[in-house]
């Protein structure tokens, strides 16, 4: 970790704000690479240590278990990548709370359609990247000085 305790836990506000904006992921089963594809997580304010998929039956997700989900920030001001495991969601208040015209219009059975699969990713580490670099950094970098030691200070390894 390179911030102190005070930053990190702004980084990680940073973070959940950045992808309740735009939450949008690549995820993909930590066993099968292949399976990377873009997905919206639901996120619920009050659950720090989970995020949740609608997908099929017939999905790779379906499989479930260990996976990873990289995620950029619309304004590109944060960077993550974070773990977890995928588990089917049985809790149908939890649906109820997601399910939208969004969600809707990926499915021509609605809320009823035999092939919907709802899982919950219990989050497990994390790796966020703050992507504001700063006019010093910047300055930098536009005359070709080395700017590495400046963007680790920027990196946040930690668990949600």
């Amino acid at each position: 970790m390179n911030f102190r305790q005070g930053d990190s836990n702004e980084l990680k506000s940073k973070f959940w704000n950045a992808l309740a904006d735009s939450p949008f992921v690549f995820l993909r089963r930590d066993a099968d690479p292949d399976t990377a594809v873009p997905m919206t997580a639901q996120l619920d304010k009050d659950a720090d240590s989970a995020v949740w998929f609608f997908t099929t039956k017939s999905s790779d997700f379906a499989k479930l278990g260990e996976a990873t989900a990289t995620f950029q920030g619309k304004d590109h001001d944060v960077f993550a990548r974070f773990r977890g495991k995928l588990e089917i969601e049985e809790d149908q208040g939890r649906f109820e709370q997601f399910w939208n015209n969004f969600v809707k219009a990926w499915y021509d059975g609605g809320k009823d359609d035999p092939d919907i699969l709802f899982l919950r990713m219990d989050l497990a580490d994390a790796e966020i990247w703050s992507g504001e670099l700063g006019a010093l950094t910047t300055a930098k970098m536009m005359m070709g000085m080395d700017v590495r030691g400046d963007v680790q200070e920027k990196r946040l390894e930690t668990t949600l």
